[in-house]
C-alpha cells in the first residue's frame, strides 16, 4: 500500500514536471492552522517557496487554530473563484458542509498533513500526508528497543484532541508498547501542540511522579510539546535525555539542538513540503485531467544522536521554523 501511494506520487510529480507553463495560471488559497508549532511555520514557508517556483498565485489564510476561521476561508476561497484550495484541517470532523459547496464550485481540495473523517472522502481530490500511525509506531519501536527489558513508565503529550494526527499518532504508539508489558503508559494529556501547553503539563506530571523520579520516557506527539517538556524537567533538576528519555515527530531544528546537547534522545521526521506534491497534483488534475491517487504518502524518518544533529540543525534553521 504505502509503496503504491509513493509510486503514484512519483508519477504524479513526474507528470506534473512537463506542465510548468500552465501552473502559472493558477491561483491556490490554503486554508492553514496557524502557527500551532515551528514544523507548521516551515510548512507556511515551504509552501510559499513551492509555489513561488511554479509561479502560482498563493493565498494563504491563517485560521489562529480555529476551525470556525478556516471554514470563513474556504467561502472566502470559493467567492474568490480559485482554482484550488489546500487545507490542514485543525480537526477531523464538521467539514462535509463547506467542501460539498467547493464541489458545487467545482473547485478541487487538496487536504495536507491532516485527514479528515471518513464521510469527507469524497469531498476532496487528495490528500498530501504521512503515515501519522507509522510514526507513533516507529517513536514507540524505538523505547521498546532503547529500554529492552526494563521497567519503564512512559508520560505522553497528546496533539489537539480531534485532529487527526494525534489521534494516529497515539494509536501507532500504543500498538507498537503493547507487547512490551514492561513498559506501562501511565499519563496521557493534550498539550495542543504548543511548547507553553507541553512545559505546563510536563510540570503537571512531574509533580505527580514523584518530581518526576518515577518517570522512565516521555512521548510527545510533536517536538515543540517536547522542547517545552525539556525546560520543564531541567527546571524540575532533572536531565532529560539521561534521566528520562524522550522521543517526539517532527524533527524542527530545535529537537536537532536538544539532541546534539544531550537533551532529547529520538525524533521522527514530518517533511514541512507537503504542498510541492499538492501543487503537482493540482496541475496535472487541471491541465490533464489525471486524477491523483486519493493517498499521496511523504517519507517519514528516524533520527537520533547518532545522525550528527547538529549538521542537520544547521541545514534546516532556514526553513522557517
Amino acid at each position: 500500500m504505502k509503496f503504491k501511494a509513493l509510486l503514484a506520487a512519483t508519477v504524479v510529480s513526474t507528470l506534473a514536471s512537463t506542465l510548468g507553463a500552465q501552473a502559472a495560471d493558477l491561483t491556490i488559497g490554503f486554508s492553514q492552522i496557524g502557527s500551532e508549532s515551528g514544523w507548521r511555520a516551515a510548512e507556511t514557508s515551504v509552501s510559499k517557496a513551492e509555489a513561488k517556483k511554479r509561479d502560482i498565485t498563493f493565498k494563504i489564510a491563517d485560521a489562529q487554530q480555529k476551525q470556525e476561521n478556516q471554514i470563513k476561508a474556504i467561502r472566502s476561497f470559493i467567492a474568490q473563484g480559485v482554482d484550488a484550495i489546500f487545507l490542514a484541517p485543525v480537526v477531523a470532523t464538521g467539514w462535509d458542509q463547506v467542501l460539498k459547496e467547493a464541489k458545487e464550485s467545482k473547485i478541487p481540495v487538496v487536504l495536507l498533513d491532516r485527514d479528515i473523517d471518513a464521510s469527507g472522502k469524497d469531498l476532496y481530490l487528495t490528500a498530501v500526508t504521512s503515515d501519522s500511525v507509522h510514526e507513533g509506531a516507529v517513536a514507540g519501536e524505538w523505547l521498546a528497543k532503547t529500554v529492552g527489558d526494563k521497567p519503564c513508565a512512559v508520560v505522553e503529550l497528546q496533539g489537539t484532541v480531534g485532529a487527526s494526527v494525534a489521534t494516529n499518532r497515539k494509536k501507532g504508539f500504543d500498538t507498537a508498547i503493547a507487547s512490551h508489558s514492561n513498559i506501562k503508559l501511565v499519563r496521557s494529556q493534550t498539550g495542543d501542540f504548543t511548547r507553553a501547553k507541553g512545559k505546563e503539563v510536563m510540570e503537571s506530571f512531574i509533580k505527580a511522579e514523584g518530581g518526576g523520579k518515577n518517570i522512565c520516557a516521555v512521548y510527545a506527539h510533536n517536538d515543540d510539546m517536547m522542547v517545552g517538556a525539556i525546560q520543564a524537567m531541567k527546571e524540575a533538576g532533572l536531565k532529560p535525555g539521561t534521566d528520562v528519555l524522550t522521543v517526539s515527530i517532527d524533527a524542527v531544528p530545535d529537537i536537532f539542538k536538544a539532541i546534539a546537547a544531550g537533551e532529547a534522545n529520538a525524533t521522527v521526521e514530518l517533511t514541512p513540503n507537503m504542498a510541492g506534491p499538492a501543487f503537482d497534483a493540482v496541475v496535472a488534475y487541471k491541465d490533464k485531467g489525471t486524477v491523483p491517487p486519493k493517498w499521496i504518502q511523504t517519507e517519514s524518518k528516524l533520527y537520533t544522536s547518532a545522525d550528527d544533529p547538529q549538521k542537520i540543525y544547521e541545514s534546516k534553521k532556514g526553513l522557517g521554523y
